[in-house]
């Protein structure tokens, strides 16, 4: 079968004497391949701009549709289009949706024995794929480079372009070899895409991967239905507990431990407590990590407990909650984190829960890193930015775009927005926590960290302050009225504030900086956060099926249509919404129609998925109308 046969399934493509199609010939592809009648936003000027051999970077946030910019281009440009992507454990559940759609596509990675290789390889050869994914280990091999010399190259789609950057929150160094490309085939057009870049680390991408001449095309990174909600930590697990019993109930998600055994102790607390989690780090086992990733990716209700080597290119549209139990480094990463939510564009929640301690250890890691003193002072900003995030009084998803360079007015759709804090005149507070501080430095030559400090000032004589007879300070007892939790707050805020630090030649000691001077001395006045008392706010499918939202007599023929599909899933071997999502079902539900021209403008139903499932959808429908 053709190229254009297969692609278009029926409908080819005209193409002009250049090889180029018009976009008449992209919206024709978008239509009968993909089931959509119109792109969205930036995706038909990035289309077309790719088509006519132009490079471009694309900023488009997770569940924007920036696969289509690739994928429309690959099937209209003659030849094969070749797709760099980071994860080889995703890239057969991207060949497989693509496969259902009537795509002809397929991968190279290392997990593939040698006879396998070799006929994809062949294939390739004889023009046989519209795309070919490979991971950049191997794209960069001499063999691979030969193969695609001999083969005729549509584009290169650049998948996680941020890996680039030496200065993101996922640097691979293999990326960095991708330069060559322009190199090696100047008139194939490259494009970039990533759900995260701010403007260093989109000049480092431009600038690494030789794309001077890009067209650039950045989207609005809001994700307005993620309700972004951040908590002081107390007990972290039966907070997040909490979070998924009364919140999200037999939803699928993520939580993200900064280490290892973290995630191992989270995955089995919550299994003992009735949930079913999986772990997920780069410390188990190959076949481990692959058997979890794929019983997450197709099955309904897990809970995925992983480190940040998980998620990236997860394509899974209904992860309802990403929740993070330890301080992200950087904004970047967080937002690259919590865009695995809610990816079908219902509600998801993305929850944060932070400590002083994870302040203290995050700087002393800085501290001790190998890196030289402008590498540092680059994680210590981006940790500035985060905590800054955590402990502001005003909209999250304000200060969450700002980071990117865009602005918008408050949500109404974050825990600040809903529940407003207090802010309080924390200069006294401020006052009394520099100056025991500066005592305990001044008079005893010695540093402490929180706890102690903490100890000194609500005056409790515990055998350590008994031991350096700190009862005998000035400052000891002079903060009975805050709490141990109000002091750890105060202690955060000042770290935000650039107040204190953590000194580099103690064990999370903490220091005063220059700025301290000033609140010392009664020159600044220092307005800090309180939380509020939040209920917890059930989110808008608690309790609910995913078709509540549906008419009382639409819902049991979604519910008909998710459990055909369930059956069709199974018989493939592959996640349900690779077969439909539930978006599409949800139109069917409404629209019901009887014959296969009417269920054809469903969007999500395109021609092969249509001559596929058609007849088996038309029968369900009418099967439950005539019961």
């Amino acid at each position: 079968m053709s190229k254009s046969q297969t692609a278009t399934v029926d409908v080819a493509p005209s193409v002009d004497a250049g090889g180029v199609s018009s976009n008449k010939s992209a919206r024709r592809v978008l239509a009968s391949v993909f089931g959509y009648e119109s792109f969205r936003g930036d995706q038909a000027a990035i289309v077309e701009h790719v088509i006519e051999g132009g490079d471009a970077l694309v900023l488009m946030p997770t569940g924007g549709g920036k696969s289509l910019c690739y994928q429309v281009p690959a099937l209209v440009r003659p030849g094969t289009g070749i797709v760099i992507s980071p994860l080889i454990a995703l890239m057969q559940d991207q060949v497989d949706a693509l496969t259902e759609l009537g795509v002809r596509a397929a991968y190279l990675n290392s997990t593939q024995d040698w006879q396998v290789s070799r006929d994809v390889e062949q294939a390739f050869l004889r023009g046989e794929y519209d795309l070919l994914y490979v991971a950049p280990e191997r794209l960069l091999t001499d063999r691979c480079m030969q193969l695609l010399e001999r083969g005729q190259i549509a584009l290169f789609a650049i998948d996680e372009a941020h890996c680039v950057s030496q200065w993101g929150h996922d640097f691979r160094p293999e990326y960095l070899g991708l330069s060559m490309l322009h190199e090696r085939w100047p008139n194939v057009p490259r494009i970039a895409l990533t759900a995260t870049a701010t403007d260093v680390t989109r000049r480092e991408i431009v600038d690494r991967l030789a794309l001077t001449q890009a067209s650039h095309f950045v989207a609005s990174f809001d994700r307005p239905n993620v309700r972004y909600h951040i908590v002081e930590k107390q007990d972290v697990r039966k907070q997040l507990l909490q979070l998924l019993r009364e919140e999200h109930r037999g939803d699928s998600g993520i939580v993200y431990c900064l280490s290892r055994n973290k995630v191992d102790d989270t995955a089995a607390y919550l299994c003992t407590q009735g949930i079913q989690a999986l772990p997920y780090h780069a410390g188990l086992g190959t076949a481990v990590r692959a058997q979890n990733q794929s019983r997450f990716l197709r099955e309904d209700g897990l809970v995925m407990v992983a480190t940040i080597a998980f998620g990236m290119g997860i394509d899974k549209p209904d992860v309802r909650f990403v929740a993070h139990i330890d301080m992200p480094k950087s904004v970047e990463g967080y937002y690259q984190e919590t865009g695995r939510a809610g990816r079908d564009g219902l509600p998801a929640t993305a929850w944060l829960a932070y400590g002083l301690q994870d302040v203290v250890q995050q700087r002393r890691m800085i501290d001790e890193s190998t890196g030289d003193d402008a590498f540092r002072r680059r994680l210590g900003s981006q940790l500035d930015a985060m905590l800054g995030l955590c402990e502001t009084i005003a909209c999250r998803r304000v200060g969450l775009l700002q980071y990117f360079g865009q602005t918008i007015t408050a949500c109404g759709n974050c825990d600040n927005c809903l529940t407003p804090p207090q802010a309080w005149d924390g200069t006294v507070a401020a006052q009394k926590m520099l100056s025991a501080i500066y005592r305990l430095w001044k008079e005893r030559g010695q540093r402490y960290g929180a706890g102690h400090l903490i100890d000194v000032l609500r005056g409790k004589k515990t055998p350590r302050v008994l031991e350096h007879d700190h009862q005998e300070l000035s400052v000891f007892g002079i903060g009975p009225d805050i709490t141990e939790q109000g002091w750890r707050s105060v202690l955060r805020q000042l770290l935000a504030h650039g107040l204190l630090m953590v000194d580099q030649e103690g064990y999370g000691t903490l220091a005063l900086t220059d700025a301290s001077r000033a609140v010392l001395k009664g020159e600044r006045t220092l307005m800090l956060r309180r939380e509020a008392d939040r209920p917890v706010r059930p989110s808008a499918a608690r309790g609910k099926s995913v078709g509540a939202d549906l008419p009382a007599l639409v819902q049991p023929i979604f519910e008909a249509l998710r459990t055909w599909r369930a059956e069709i899933a199974r018989s493939h071997g592959v996640p349900a919404y690779v077969i439909f999502h539930d978006a599409t079902l949800k139109e069917i539900a409404l629209a019901r129609p009887t014959d296969l021209e009417s269920l054809a403008h469903v969007n999500g139903v395109g021609a092969r998925k249509l001559e596929s499932y058609g007849q088996s959808i038309l029968a369900c429908i009418e099967a439950f109308e005539d019961a």
